[in-house]
């Protein structure tokens, strides 16, 4: 299904060389208030109304000349995200705690935050309080929204405190993390799509990148987001980002396909990047006549006995809005929408199109 396209090019990419590497540290805390609404875009800055049948190889996405390609400074994995200080060790209970998984983010800082404490996830100050508890974040933390370097910040800062509480906080890779990595790394620089020529500066542009993103976005944040997996298996529930079965052109187990996504982005070459990012951007493999089989082949591939995704929206799934960027009011989703005879359990409530964020604890009671 389709979600954008420009009449014209976007502004130019973001300046040459990289970042300067700041020191890193404990992520910081975002005020309670909303966060800072970005620049406004001067109108004839932005592209015109997409056709609904956009995607983001569609061949009239522009090229922006010829575009430079950054490489990540290699931080020690123990630096990315410091433990926190304490005058006592934690008392950490025995066993596995219950199970939770969160649905796409997309920048939706407060929302993710008032979701995580009606689960008692994390406390007032936002900080973990779940003791051995495990989440799972299915993806897509940044585009669309206003403060998708913080929602990053809070989910490093709650993968240390649930460690030292004895639960853990992880994360998957989404196909807006291969965008904004993409952005960063090789910017305007064209890339064969298989249907025409792109950029990812464009691509990311078209799909809702925030400049103050962009702005704001560190060595420790990128390196972070190149090394999540792209698959995982808890309790019986195989956890993939995208509804799609193009998994299984990456690798024939969880590792090898974790790994093969590693090594694509290792490498940095911008065109094996893209269509990493295409592939996974694909949707709706689950939905329509064929969709249990479907599900059925990642989890004898991988493992489990339902798929639990995010990326495609559930009004979007369900044909109750045409695209991502709709803005109809009273959009309803009570919760995950169970398809597929049962096998797969899509999870991104559509907070961009005035859903909900869902934080569900698994299994279902279905």
């Amino acid at each position: 299904m389709a979600e954008e396209t420009p009449a014209s090019p976007p502004p130019p990419g973001p300046p040459a060389g990289p970042p300067p590497l700041a020191p890193v540290g404990p992520p910081r805390h975002l005020p309670a208030g909303p966060p800072a609404a970005p620049p406004v875009v001067p109108p004839d800055a932005r592209p015109a109304e997409p056709p609904a049948e956009y995607t983001p190889t569609e061949r009239d996405l522009p090229v922006i000349g010829a575009g430079r390609t950054d490489t990540l400074v290699d931080l020690p994995a123990a630096s990315l995200v410091p433990a926190p200080e304490t005058a006592t060790d934690p008392e950490v209970p025995d066993g596995p705690g219950p199970l939770y998984v969160v649905g796409d983010v997309h920048g939706f800082y407060e929302e993710l935050r008032e979701a995580l404490a009606a689960e008692g996830l994390i406390d007032a100050d936002g900080d973990w309080s779940a003791g051995n508890a495990r989440l799972w974040f299915l993806g897509d933390f940044t585009d669309r929204g206003p403060d998708g370097i913080g929602v990053i910040d809070l989910v490093m800062q709650l993968s240390a405190q649930a460690a030292a509480a004895g639960g853990y906080c992880k994360a998957l890779m989404g196909n807006h993390e291969l965008l904004l990595l993409g952005a960063k790394r090789f910017g305007d620089t064209p890339v064969q799509s298989g249907a025409g020529t792109a950029s990812f500066q464009a691509a990311w542009l078209l799909n809702g990148g925030q400049k103050t993103d962009m702005d704001r976005l560190e060595d420790h944040h990128l390196q972070w987001m190149a090394r999540l997996d792209a698959v995982t298996e808890e309790d019986g529930h195989l956890l993939v980002h995208s509804d799609t079965t193009a998994y299984l052109e990456y690798g024939d187990s969880i590792e090898d396909v974790n790994d093969t996504v590693h090594e694509v982005l290792t490498r940095s070459e911008a065109d094996e990047v893209w269509e990493l990012f295409r592939k996974f951007t694909k949707r709706f493999a689950f939905r329509d006549e064929g969709g249990a089989q479907a599900a059925r082949e990642l989890l004898d591939a991988y493992g489990g006995e339902r798929v639990v995704h995010g990326h495609s929206p559930i009004p979007y799934l369900l044909g109750e809005v045409g695209t991502e960027d709709s803005e109809d009011e009273g959009v309803a989703v009570d919760g995950p929408h169970v398809y597929a005879d049962g096998l797969a359990i899509a999870m991104d409530g559509g907070v961009t199109m005035a859903g909900k964020l869902l934080v569900v604890q698994l299994p279902l009671n279905d």
